[in-house]
């Protein structure tokens, strides 16, 4: 679940700044991203959709969001799910996934999220947690249907919390 950089170019992550150490090079106090893939759930199918990561996905594009859900009256929900690869001695699995919510109205071009929310769901899943509950049960139907087809090993490798957060 990520995407590989052309050969002999340096890998980008995201820098993060803080006073208590000094740059050191390239990369140097970076968030390492390559493990985490954005999965978007539209109308009962889950899709990877790497233009999430920039706020770009499909369902993104082209549509004028709002922070007030009230803007959006005739939107559908639409989530955003933040899956993040882990790498163990055993091998890969499945280490961590938060559900965002979105209203997207196509006709309209309008839509609401809360892009704070996005980035902290994102943050939990690179820390290994799993926030799934908002998900209805055909949503949830479609993340482990694509979890599964994506890599069965990884998905029988994963924690029993992601496997029971998906069940219902």
């Amino acid at each position: 679940m990520s995407e590989n950089q052309p050969d002999g170019k340096k890998q980008i992550a995201l820098n993060i700044v803080s006073g208590k150490s000094k740059h050191k090079g390239f990369g140097a106090g970076s968030i390492d991203l390559n493990s985490m893939s954005p999965v978007i759930i539209d109308r009962g199918e889950a899709k990877i959709d790497i233009g999430a990561m920039h706020a770009k996905s499909k369902v993104e594009r082209g549509i004028k969001f709002s922070t007030n859900k009230e803007d959006v009256p005739n939107g559908r929900q639409v989530w955003l799910v933040w899956v993040a690869v882990d790498r163990t001695p055993e091998g890969r699995m499945y280490g961590g996934a938060t559900a965002c919510e979105m209203l997207i109205d196509d006709e309209a071009k309008r839509g609401w999220k809360i892009l704070a929310d996005h980035v902290n769901r994102m943050d939990y899943a690179l820390k290994r947690r799993f926030m799934l509950d908002d998900l209805g049960s055909e949503d949830r139907a479609a993340l482990k249907s694509l979890l599964i087809s994506h890599n069965e090993e990884w998905w029988d490798a994963s924690p029993e919390e992601l496997k029971q957060a998906l069940e219902g």
